[in-house]
């Protein structure tokens, strides 16, 4: 009867012992998981000051938006490389930032442009040229992009409206001070440049 006694108490010990460190275990995986995902959940939530007010903003995965990134991209390579005010240390400091977000294919351009006078014209006449983005049309599948948009080209007697369309691949690189998106053009190419409308000012 004591052997039996002790064999049960033995079986039992064994039981509570394998059942307390199936309870422990299961504990600390819970408690590891949770921890993490409050650590994941706290490093999405990131504090900024507005004006010395402290605001939560939840942080996103860059994938998610990245349709948006790319055109918000394309749009800015274009108003630096199209906006042209009668300055050249403007234009030149506008083209400087323009070719951090661009391979070769810009700066060919752009001595293209000069070589054939485009900026000394404008210059010489005191004219303004701006650009206005109409659609952007991204192939997230081939990595290519589209851009249209409407040139306006100011001079002291008339203003001139063109149409512009380029076409250019985009690929993904390290975000940096001078390209905050992470995104580079490349084999970038105007297919069209094309007078819309021509409208001479009163007086002229």
């Amino acid at each position: 009867m004591i052997l039996k006694s002790i064999e049960q108490k033995i079986k039992l010990a064994f039981i509570v012992s394998i059942g307390s460190l199936i309870i422990s275990g299961i504990i600390v995986i819970s408690v590891t998981i949770l921890s993490l995902n409050a650590v994941t959940s706290e490093r999405n939530s990131v504090y900024v000051l507005d004006h010395g007010v402290p605001l939560i903003v939840e942080r996103m995965d860059t994938n998610i938006n990245r349709e948006a990134e790319y055109k918000g991209h394309v749009n800015m390579f274009h108003q630096l490389f199209f906006t042209i005010p009668p300055d050249d240390a403007f234009i030149e400091k506008n083209m400087e930032y323009a070719m951090y977000l661009i391979d070769e294919s810009g700066i060919l351009e752009y001595n293209n442009l000069r070589e054939k006078g485009f900026y000394h014209s404008l210059l010489g006449s005191s004219a303004t040229a701006t650009i206005t983005t109409d659609s952007i049309h991204i192939d997230n599948e081939n990595q290519q992009f589209t851009y249209y948009g409407t040139q306006r080209i100011e001079r002291e007697t008339s203003i001139l409206r063109r149409l512009l369309v380029t076409e250019g691949h985009i690929v993904d690189v390290i975000r940096s001070e001078h390209n905050p998106h992470g995104v580079l053009i490349t084999d970038w190419m105007t297919v069209k440049n094309t007078d819309l409308e021509y409208e001479r000012k009163r007086g002229y």
